[in-house]
């Protein structure tokens, strides 16, 4: 059996490789998957379960390489919006930019972006890695339950709005922190947190240049006593 299955989308249809990553890789013998010309097509490589290496050649569309478990998702390109959206264990490299909701929902495995990333990324971030090499958008973090998130840019306006446990890591400029969001001290701790996400991420950055930023905690429980704003 050939280890390099090859899929040209300029031939072929996302909703045949999708086919073929789901219920004829196991047993096939390919180790590594390349996909040609995705042309900004939507949905390429969703529901991976297998420990399988898949190169995405160009730009991808809407939700590249959503619900990942296991496998290794290079992308060479930009990316839509929920890129890893939902990720579960593995690696997903997106080699440029993405737009919106990058990562949101993701439970674990590491999402890489080398560029910058949209507004709301992580959103909803439940157990999973995130590291942007550039910025990241407004809102970003918003409702992130568990997690990393890791910016070694800029961050846009309402950064962690409503966070619970999940933290967030800012090299720049803090553009606005969202509600119950708030800036702590820097712990040994988390100068070895951040250090142990640039290294996955190949990225080479002082750790005790970023910034820490977590929840404040006061909207973990209604008080009908005093007047709250949420």
């Amino acid at each position: 059996m050939d280890p390099v299955k090859e899929f040209d989308l300029s031939k072929s249809t996302v909703r045949e490789v999708n086919h073929f990553l789901h219920h004829q890789l196991q047993g096939n013998g390919a180790e590594r998957i390349e996909i040609l010309n995705p042309d900004g097509g939507h949905s390429i490589a969703v529901g991976l379960d297998a420990p399988v290496e898949v190169h995405i050649r160009g730009h991808a569309g809407y939700y590249a390489a959503g619900m990942n478990r296991q496998a290794q998702v290079t992308l060479y390109g930009n990316v839509g919006c929920g890129v890893a959206e939902n990720l579960m264990s593995g690696t997903v490299w997106v080699k440029g930019s993405a737009s919106t909701c990058a990562g949101a929902s993701a439970r674990g495995g590491l999402l890489v972006i080398e560029g910058s990333a949209a507004s709301r990324c992580g959103i909803s971030l439940k157990g999973g890695d995130i590291v942007v090499g550039g910025d990241v958008g407004h809102v970003s973090g918003f409702m992130a339950q568990a997690g990393r998130m890791l910016s070694c840019g800029d961050a846009g306006p309402g950064l962690g709005d409503s966070l619970f446990e999940a933290v967030i890591y800012v090299r720049g400029t803090l553009g606005g922190l969202g509600a119950d969001a708030q800036q702590e001290p820097m712990t040994e701790d988390d100068v070895a947190q951040v250090e142990s996400l640039l290294q996955q991420a190949d990225l080479e950055y002082d750790p005790r240049q970023f910034k820490r930023v977590a929840s404040a905690r006061t909207l973990y429980h209604w008080n009908a006593d005093v007047e709250q704003e949420y």
